[in-house]
């Protein structure tokens, strides 16, 4: 089979594609895939440059979401046969033809979800949902200010904080990234190249600021944000795209009794499985119901994994970047 290879830590540019033996049948508690799409995450380049929270052995294959179908299972699986179309997490190698997962991370899919858009749902939409639910607690009627709003985590988060009832305001780097923002659901658009985002903010919420801040971006976007906010706001971290991990003066958050969360969404799939499993049903309710249209805008063969993340470090990508096995 063929499989996206990384066997030194550094440039995503290193990879390399090659024939490589199956995964052998999966063991307790594991279901064998086989992958027909997988998601490509800013945290694939991470763990390829050997800076991610988990590193594996030296050469792995790295992709942490798929779509595919079941091929084989375990002792002790239940919830999912041979046959079933799913979408799983992992810890590494998605990006490959087959890999084995843990029952536990294996969702199966409604119908209504083709397998590319399956293969980037899970790690944008679970981390919106449990960040805007989980973390923030958003209730209908609140204002929420997502940053990144034209990427992958960004864009789920305007479809997910509109499904809740809130009022979105979301930002980006250019007009193309905030109209697709804007068909997405968003509610009021701010170009943080062009525009300050106080003064923005204070025109846009009547003088007053948001309740709760949505951030995978980072550095000085955060630090506005924090003057942006209302008295006892929310503000969840997803991740710091920029580069810089921003400092936050405990006394701006005393002043204002503001809070704030961090959000690691993968680690909820070792601590709460049950409330994955839940958020997931949630979402595919949601996508059931049109309130969710999950946007693919580039899709592209295993062998052009460095291409694909060229598009995410680049952030020239909008929703989420998909590679394709070719499998029937």
């Amino acid at each position: 089979m063929r499989a996206v290879l990384c066997k030194e830590f550094g440039s995503h540019r290193n990879l390399v594609v090659e024939a490589v033996s199956p995964p052998p049948a999966p063991g307790p508690g594991q279901v064998k895939i086989a992958i027909k799409a997988a998601g490509l995450n800013f945290a694939d380049l991470l763990m390829i440059g050997g800076s991610y929270q988990e590193k594996p052995a030296l050469p792995f294959s790295p992709g942490l979401e798929a779509a595919g179908e079941v091929v084989a299972v375990g002792p002790g699986v239940t919830g999912v046969a041979i046959g079933d179309r799913v979408m799983a997490l992992f810890d590494h190698g998605a990006f490959a033809e087959q890999a084995l997962a843990r029952a536990s991370d294996v969702h199966k899919l409604p119908a209504e979800i083709d397998d590319v858009t399956a293969a980037g749902f899970a790690i944008a939409y679970g981390t919106a949902h449990g960040a805007l639910k989980w973390r923030a607690d958003v209730k209908p009627g609140e204002s929420v200010l997502i940053h990144g709003a034209g990427g992958g985590v960004g864009l789920a988060a305007v479809e997910v904080a509109k499904a809740m009832g809130a009022t979105v305001i979301a930002t980006a780097g250019d007009a193309e990234k905030l109209a697709i923002a804007k068909q997405h659901g968003a509610d009021h658009l701010i170009d943080y190249k062009t525009e300050t985002l106080r003064t923005r903010i204070k025109e846009i919420c009547s003088g007053g600021g948001v309740d709760v801040v949505y951030d995978p971006v980072g550095g000085e976007v955060f630090d506005q944000s924090l003057r942006c906010v209302n008295w006892s706001g929310r503000l969840v971290i997803i991740g710091f795209a920029s580069g810089t991990v921003p400092q936050i003066p405990a006394n701006y958050l005393l002043v204002k009794n503001l809070a704030v969360f961090g959000l690691y969404w993968g680690s909820y799939r070792k601590h709460r499985p049950d409330l994955v499993a839940d958020g997931f049903a949630e979402l595919f309710a949601w996508g059931g119901q049109g309130r969710l249209r999950p946007h693919v805008s580039e899709t592209l063969d295993l062998a052009q994994a460095a291409a694909a993340l060229d598009l995410i470090k680049s952030r020239r990508a909008t929703g989420k970047v998909v590679l394709t096995t070719g499998l029937a």
